[in-house]
């Protein structure tokens, strides 16, 4: 059978992964790990100079490609239209991570259905989008998809922790993230004939480096909801990426990996 070493299984030189959201908190982390490993990343969201600026900045810090570019993940038009520049430009995906949006704030009381189907679309309709457009190239290459979930979608959030619509968790949020999970399960299931894997982080409390600033009652009540008893910095999620993105999970498909300070055994 021979011997696999470490460094060989976690190398992606060669490979080119689209990062959908990988100029955003926590996909800026994962397009890092990738490139870090020597993968040919591309950037994608609606703020082009965004994922432009972090493309460079990979190619000038790990001296890997990379470029950035525009997409609305919530419009299929959109998306053909990066496909197209994609294959244009020679690239063949060998992975596809779907990291990008997180809706509109609300809490129960003052979604409208608009917002609700607003959240749907970026947050779970967006990634079978993105996925139906990169099956092409997945099959030929015998790719990876990663998507990115939330730890509500495994579990609800507690209403005691939230105070106000700037801080609440939406209920969109929740069931959206919930689907995309299942959603995970079954391309796993029915991938696997083309040798496509497919899993999923579900990041726990990483909050923005403004909302710890503007409410540390709230940080703390975070940090004391789960046993590590802190929130995440966001570079703590590269691990679980580079291992789901590359031949060390060659036979891992349909998981979901909590990143989570172990909030969800609770």
């Amino acid at each position: 059978m021979g011997t696999k070493f470490l460094a060989d299984l976690f190398c992606l030189k060669g490979k080119t992964f689209l990062v959908s959201g990988g100029a955003g908190l926590l996909g800026s982390q994962i397009s890092e790990a990738l490139a870090e490993h020597g993968a040919t990343v591309l950037i994608a969201s609606r703020n082009l100079e965004q994922c432009k600026a972090k493309a460079g900045e990979l190619e000038t810090t790990f001296n890997t490609k990379s470029e950035g570019y525009q997409v609305d993940i919530t419009d299929s038009k959109s998306i053909e239209v990066l496909f197209e520049k994609l294959k244009l430009d020679g690239y063949q995906l060998s992975g596809l991570i779907n990291s990008s949006g997180f809706g509109k704030k609300n809490t129960w009381e003052t979604i409208s259905e608009e917002d609700w189907t607003y959240d749907l679309d970026v947050s779970l309709t967006g990634p079978f989008r993105m996925t139906k457009a990169a099956f092409s190239d997945l099959k030929e290459t015998q790719g990876v998809v990663l998507n990115i979930a939330s730890m509500y979608g495994i579990v609800a959030p507690d209403h005691r922790m939230y105070d106000g619509k700037k801080y609440a968790n939406p209920p969109s949020y929740n069931a959206a993230k919930g689907g995309l999970l299942q959603f995970n399960r079954y391309l796993a299931s029915f991938l696997s004939p083309h040798g496509i894997r497919v899993n999923a982080i579900s990041p726990g409390p990483f909050p923005y480096e403004s909302t710890q600033k503007e409410n540390p009652n709230f940080i703390d009540r975070l940090a004391e909801k789960n046993p590590l008893n802190r929130i995440g910095i966001p570079y703590e999620l590269k691990g679980a990426a580079i291992l789901l993105c590359s031949d060390a999970s060659s036979y891992i498909t349909g998981q979901n990996l909590s990143i989570d300070g172990g909030w969800t055994i609770w």
